[in-house]
């Protein structure tokens, strides 16, 4: 109680619910106290009045057990009572300092977010208010700290509680206050850094703001200077002018990536200075520096124009027209061979990175493409439009042209080239912005493509790792499979992710090929080897499941295969479909369901055939097969709780053989750790589920009954007798303790299934449980439920149906005794095992041997009266004995037939009143609280129950003959034997002589025929006169109802007709008498019409059996071992043949009517009673 009672640490609500539910503990258990107390005083009472010191230590024992046991557990629920108090304490602050921790998280990523989210802000407050929340931060790990400390006081002090929850909110909030950290301090480190940069912009704006008024004054004075009208005349003022330009200009290209750097920076510059005044006074510095500069340019390149107004001016122009068109057609050809897209991310990184400095190459040249554009558009512009070209005059030679032909020309050329540059200018650059786009797209697909199959790469190595790390399953121990089992699922629902992973790699390759992207030959070698690694992953995965579940069912404890040792060879050990095992010999190369060793038990057990009375050579034969299993080492307790154990409740169940084998299994392990040299589990396993199946499952369906399972191995196992009807009496009781004649029958049928399987069920009343039943509540005055105690006291008068139990526990306890007496017979001194003393004669004593075997001593019947002994006499039983006997030689022989004693309470058949059991003699067998008086006797007529017991000896004969003994001598033997039985038999009937009694197996069916046919006469004759009194009774009383109906009215008052009244009462109630005593008939007549039926069948078995020459029953002794079908359908047989009635000295009754003689004899009874016939032919037969 204590150990379910663990709670969630953290958990209040919980906390103060288990503190309740130990409060009410608490309280019942003060309550309980006044009971323990008076427990220990009437135990100490119980010590105190025996004289036993073995049981005076046992109750000691006890006592100090239940002393220590309430102790432990008063202090263990005080105990956990405190703890869960501090519990409930620590669980409260902690639940506060949570709390209080989620709130300054809360708040803390409240102004991280604010501060994220307000870049407008200045840079400077920025990081001000930043470094505040790292200050509060830092000041907040005091709170993190102390929390931390009391989840691990809570996490160490409450370990064997469930702390899940508080080690997980810990690591949880641990967690986000760390990221929190982090997330400030890198926004800090990065606020710092822009700052830095931005200051340096600063510096650097003033400095080239600085050289840029200088340039503008140096450039304004040349361009004055370029200016003046008779400048052209001065070649030496143009030379400086030219260096001055040429300083000017290197200057400007010096500072030309001072000014990028400044531009690129400009919008960090203003953004940090947030929306106040000063942002809008840089952002119109930044500007105006903008309109400088490209003035500055435009006026240096103005003056170098002008400077190269000559006609030198404009051929250089035209060079450099025609260097822009070969660096055009350059950077084309080199644009090209970039093409296509590369497969790979480096590929396509080297043309990231190449289309970016294409990019900047082409802003770089884009002014001096321009300016030569503009200067031939200028030049040309002062140029004629161009016309048709004369033809020259032949008088002029080739190198002579005039002034203007020539400036004609350099402006064709010039006009040409400038277009030429501009459309290839145009072209260039659409062409690198649509390679751009690809590319930034291309790479961008691939990168993601490339990180995903990384990632998945990592998944799948480590998953490798652990899938090499694997043993062979041959290498694994039997009883770690199902850890390596449930590892295994657990490795496949963790890997199962992966799948997502290779499903989105495939998604991203698919979408690489609508951008014309295709992926290089090492990337889709890495793909597909992804693939293929995945797919071998799985199926290695569900191999190695496959693997370790079959390896489980075929080797583990839920398997059969340990099973496979109990036979050696020629043998081998197989299982069928349904998990049947049967056994296989290699040498005769036939099949069977029985184990060797239960086939060689149970030729063992002929050699018990000769025991003479039935209910003793059952039980012995039960006590062999008892030890052949090993469950007389069983404790009744122990099998009880081994049913609990394997949660083996619902009685109509049905469990297959995999189930038995794990129940047995784990009996038969129990028993072999108390017993190492006698207990070989494989064996007794496999012996105990044949001898199950056998029992329960003849026909090998592979399931058996929960209760038929715990009937048999309770009647089996050790134990006290009461103890063990106790047992029995709860397998089948209800909920309320009580067992009604449904529940009792069901305990009978399966308990009588264990001699029926023996062949001895005829000595018990047969298979049909239904008079035993009604024996029981009879016996407790026909209530509709009886309980344990009256089950009980049913049970010690030892019923027909079950006294083989109770000789079974005496057969057992006799094994060891040792009488210091003599047999009178053999002579055996001491005599071992039973004990049998005359009550007839003084110091007369036989042995259990010469007792069961019918032998007698001169001058001693087997009539007379004898007292049975399992254990050595006491001085009171000898004088009582002795009393007994000077009491019985003054009796006289009539005494004794007057006076018959029965060993057990005999029940009645299916003939209501006719008992199958002829009295012996045995004293210790008799019940006391039973009135022999009221036990009705065998008539010699009732051919029913000799022709039962002639069928029940011949199937004994049959299986002696044909199946256990093999050689010719002992089935001659049997033979012989057996008509020396019926001989003796008919003897025996009516006193007559031995030679008017018929000889032959044929003489005796026709003496049975005649016999049958008149008691069957008989019979019918009755049946007839009952049927014809109760025909005219009920057509008296149906008159009467019909005159009573038809003039209601003409009755007399009440106070006339009364008398009437009460003479009609009486009528009714007679004819409801009439009715029941009525159908009682019809059932009586559909029962001896199943039973005529059923002893049809066996005599049409015995009549092949006595027409066959004794060698063919020889050659019909086949071997159970044929196969498994034939093994189920003899032990049908059998079982069928030795199940109907009871027989008592194993002496052979005559045996039934043929099949034409029981036909002309149906045929009567249909006849005389068609209506009865009719309407109970489909009825079955009730319990």
């Amino acid at each position: 109680m204590l150990k379910s009672n663990i709670v969630t640490v953290g958990n209040t609500e919980e906390i103060n619910r288990t503190i309740a539910r130990m409060k009410i503990t608490k309280a019942d258990l003060d309550q309980r106290h006044p009971q323990l107390d008076s427990v220990f005083t009437l135990a100490q009472n119980l010590k105190n009045k025996t004289s036993s010191s073995d049981i005076r230590t046992v109750i000691t024992e006890k006592l100090e057990k239940v002393k220590n046991q309430w102790d432990n557990t008063q202090h263990g629920v005080e105990v956990r009572q405190q703890q869960l108090k501090y519990m409930l304490t620590d669980s409260m602050q902690w639940d506060e300092q949570r709390q209080e921790m989620e709130y300054l998280m809360e708040q803390c990523e409240i102004r991280l977010r604010m501060l994220m989210q307000a870049p407008k802000e200045m840079l400077a407050k920025q990081i001000s208010d930043n470094k505040l929340l790292v200050q509060d931060l830092h000041r907040g790990d005091i709170t993190v700290a102390a929390f931390n400390d009391l989840s691990n006081k809570l996490l160490r002090e409450y370990r064997d509680d469930d702390t899940r929850r508080v080690k997980e909110t810990t690591d949880q909030m641990n967690t986000c206050w760390v990221n929190l950290n982090q997330r400030a301090v890198d926004r800090q480190n990065f606020l710092e850094t822009e700052l830095k940069t931005i200051q340096a912009s600063h510096k650097d704006l003033e400095s080239f703001l600085k050289w840029l008024q200088e340039a503008e004054t140096t450039v304004n004075v040349l361009a004055d200077t370029s200016q003046r009208e008779n400048i052209a005349q001065d070649s030496a003022c143009i030379r400086e002018l030219r260096k001055q330009m040429q300083d000017i200009q290197a200057e400007i290209d010096a500072h030309n990536d001072i000014f990028k750097s400044i531009d690129g920076n400009r919008q960090k510059m203003v953004k940090a200075l947030g929306n106040s005044e000063e942002a809008a006074l840089l952002q119109h510095r930044l500007d105006d520096m903008n309109q400088r500069w490209n003035d500055l340019k435009a006026k240096s390149a103005n003056i170098r124009a002008h400077l190269e107004a000559s006609a030198e001016k404009w051929n250089r122009l035209l060079t450099s027209l025609e260097e822009l068109i070969k660096w055009l057609n350059a950077k084309d050809e080199e644009l090209k061979k970039q093409m296509p897209i590369g497969g790979d991310v480096p590929t396509l990184q080297q043309q990231y990175d190449h289309c970016k400095a294409l990019r900047r190459e082409l802003k770089d040249k884009e002014q001096t493409i321009i300016n030569a554009v503009d200067q031939a558009r200028v030049f040309l512009a002062d140029q004629p439009i161009e016309g048709p070209e004369e033809p020259r005059r032949s008088l002029h030679s080739k190198t002579e042209l005039t002034p203007e032909e020539k400036a004609m020309r350099i402006a064709k050329a010039m006009r040409k080239q400038s277009s030429e540059v501009k459309e290839k200018w145009e072209n260039l650059n659409a062409s690198a912005s649509i390679w751009q786009k690809q590319v930034d797209k291309a790479l961008e697909k691939l990168k993601d493509l490339q990180c995903a199959m990384d990632d998945l790469d990592a998944d799948l190595k480590e998953a490798e790792n652990v899938r090499n790390g694997w043993k062979p399953v041959g290498d694994l121990l039997i009883d770690s499979l199902p850890d390596h089992i449930e590892k295994t699922t657990a490795f496949r629902e963790e890997i199962a992710p992966i799948s997502l992973k290779v499903k989105t790699v495939n998604d991203l390759s698919s979408q690489l090929s609508p951008l014309d992207l295709y992926p290089s030959l090492k990337m889709s070698r890495q793909l597909d080897d992804l693939n293929m690694r995945w797919k071998l992953l799985q199926v290695s995965v569900e191999d190695r499941l496959k693997q370790l579940q079959e390896a489980h069912r075929d080797f583990g404890p839920a398997s059969q295969h340990f099973l496979s040792t109990s036979v050696q060879f020629p043998w081998q050990r197989s299982v069928s479909h349904n998990k049947v095992p049967y056994y296989i010999n290699h040498e005769t190369q036939t099949t069977c369901w029985d184990h060797p060793k239960m086939t060689d038990l149970f030729q063992s057990l002929a050699d018990l055939n000769n025991v003479r009375f039935s209910a003793y050579r059952t039980a012995i034969k039960i006590r062999r097969l008892q030890k052949a299993l090993c469950l007389d080492l069983l404790d009744l307790n122990t099998t009880s709780d081994i049913f609990k154990q394997h949660k083996l409740s619902q009685n109509d169940q049905l469990i297959g053989v995999q189930d038995v084998i794990s129940c047995l299994t784990t009996i038969y392990s129990g028993l072999q750790e108390k017993h190492k040299d006698m207990v070989n589990v494989p064996l007794c396993v496999d012996m105990c589920l044949n001898w199950l199946l056998n029992v329960y499952d003849s026909g090998r369906t592979g399931k058996i009954r929960v209760q038929s399972l715990k009937i048999g191995l309770m009647s089996l196992s050790k134990g006290l007798l009461e103890e063990k009807y106790r047992y029995l009496f709860k397998e089948v009781a209800g909920p309320t303790e009580m067992c009604d004649q449904r529940q009792l029958g069901l305990l009978l049928h399966d308990a009588i299934q264990i001699p029926r399987q023996l062949g001895e069920v005829a000595a018990f009343g047969g298979s049909n449980i239904e008079p035993s039943v009604r024996s029981c509540f009879q016996q407790n005055h026909n209530k509709p439920e009886i309980t344990v105690k009256q089950f009980i006291d049913w049970m010690r008068l030892e019923p027909q149906s079950m006294v083989w139990l109770p000789v079974l526990h005496r057969v057992a306890a006799a094994e060891t005794a040792k009488h210091q007496a003599k047999c009178n017979i053999c002579k055996e001194c001491p005599i071992v095992g039973f004990r049998y003393r005359s009550l007839k004669h003084f110091n007369y004593d036989v042995c259990q041997s010469c007792f069961f075997s019918g032998r007698t001593a001169k001058g001693h019947k087997l009539h007379y009266p004898m007292v049975e002994y399992c254990i050595p006499t006491t001085s009171g039983e000898d004088v009582r004995d002795f009393t007994k006997v000077l009491k019985n030689k003054f009796r006289s022989k009539k005494y004794f037939a007057k006076h018959p004693r029965l060993g057990y309470l005999p029940v009645q058949t299916v003939l209501e009143g006719d008992n199958l059991e002829t009295p012996i003699t045995l004293i210790s067998m008799w019940p006391e609280q039973y009135d022999p008086s009221q036990s009705p006797q065998l008539f010699h007529d009732d051919t029913h129950s000799r022709i039962e017991q002639y069928a029940t000896r011949l199937a004994q004969m049959e299986r002696t003959n044909g199946s256990f003994l093999m050689d010719s001598s002992s089935t001659t033997g049997s033979v012989e034997d057996e008509h020396a039985l019926i001989q003796q038999y008919c003897q025996t009937l009516g006193g007559e002589s031995p030679v008017s009694q018929p000889q032959s197996p044929a003489q005796i069916l026709k003496s049975v025929e005649k016999e049958e046919r008149g008691e069957l006469e008989r019979i019918i004759a009755d049946l007839e006169e009952e049927q014809r009194s109760l025909q005219i009774e009920y057509e008296q009383l149906k008159e009467q109802h019909l005159r009573r109906g038809i003039n209601p009215l003409a009755s007399p008052p009440d106070s006339i007709v009364s008398p009437h009244h009460a003479e009609d009462a009486e009528l009714i109630a007679e004819a409801k008498l009439l009715r029941q005593h009525k159908g009682r008939l019809e059932a009586r007549m559909q029962i001896l019409e199943d039973h005529n039926k059923q002893l049809e069948s066996q005599l049409h078995r015995l009549r092949q059996l006595l027409e066959q020459p004794e060698t063919d029953s020889r050659v019909n002794g086949a071997s159970p071992c044929a196969s498994p079908q034939h093994s189920a359908f003899g032990y049908s047989l059998e079982q069928e043949t030795s199940s109907q009635f009871h027989q008592t000295d194993d002496l052979l009754v005559p045996p039934h009517d043929t099949n034409t003689d029981l036909t002309d004899v149906m045929e009567q009874i249909n006849s005389t009673f068609p209506a009865c016939c009719s309407s109970f032919t489909g009825r079955p037969q009730a319990m």
